[in-house]
């Protein structure tokens, strides 16, 4: 695991100077939420700053583009190409859910790092991948799992570019592991121990404490759980709780 982590940093370093070096921008492949971390950890050891691009707003596995638009003289292009997988019928489409469509496409050979997230909106797969991988996949991805579907390159649907509505709910406090029980109906326990365990991340960095006071506009990744957008609190209740906002994807 460290032998992990340090050709991580090895790599981040070299993209990091190359960007410098060569006066032009560039690219990871996608991260998890972990490797996120990592990166955002030593971005003070790094001489180049970055930005982070995943497609979509709320996007979980997300890559980092190097370099400086004031040093380099125009804006970086989005390496991200956004992907429909349909059912070629409808009427014979199966309950596909994200193991079926991940599923498929390990079965094609795909390094998961080419691979961003992968959305469900009305039954159909929206994929997120490097733009290099696209036309291949678009080729052979003829089937997810017993389902025929049609790949071809689309627009991000509005269902994802846009943040979901604002959601009430009502919590003891600000505390992390307060908001991640009311947002997934969960107990306090559960939520302590889905920290203790590392699956909690705050805009891309990992935290472990439960006492962690949320601010505004703080994006929250659990994983397999989703993610939620803290807007801020509402007003406190009659009881003495407080009533506060989250867009929950």
């Amino acid at each position: 695991m460290e032998e992990d982590i340090r050709q991580l940093q090895k790599r981040f370093a070299e993209l990091a100077a190359r960007a410098n070096g060569r006066g032009r921008y560039t690219y990871t492949q996608f991260l998890t939420l972990a490797e996120q971390d990592v990166l955002q950890t030593m971005a003070r050891q790094l001489d180049a700053p970055f930005v982070w691009m995943g497609g979509y707003e709320a996007a979980e596995r997300r890559l980092a583009c190097f370099g400086r638009e004031e040093d380099i003289g125009y804006s970086p292009e989005s390496p991200i190409c956004c992907l429909s997988i349909a059912p070629a019928s409808k009427k014979f489409a199966g309950d596909l859910g994200h193991r079926d469509f991940l599923g498929s496409l390990m079965a094609l050979g795909i390094k998961r790092q080419l691979l961003g997230d992968i959305q469900i909106v009305e039954g159909v797969g929206y994929l997120f991948c490097l733009e290099e991988i696209a036309p291949y996949l678009c080729e052979n991805l003829i089937s997810v799992g017993r389902t025929t579907v049609r790949c071809e390159s689309c627009e991000a649907p509005e269902q994802l570019c846009q943040p979901p509505e604002p959601t009430e709910v009502v919590v003891a406090s600000e505390r992390l592991d307060a908001l991640i029980a009311a947002v997934w109906k969960i107990s306090r326990n559960q939520a302590q121990e889905l920290l203790e365990r590392g699956m909690v991340f705050i805009d891309g960095r990992l935290v472990e404490s439960a006492s962690h006071t949320l601010r505004e506009g703080d994006v929250v990744s659990v994983r397999h759980q989703g993610r939620f957008r803290y807007e801020g609190t509402l007003r406190e209740t009659k009881k003495g709780r407080l009533r506060v906002s989250v867009r929950v994807w």
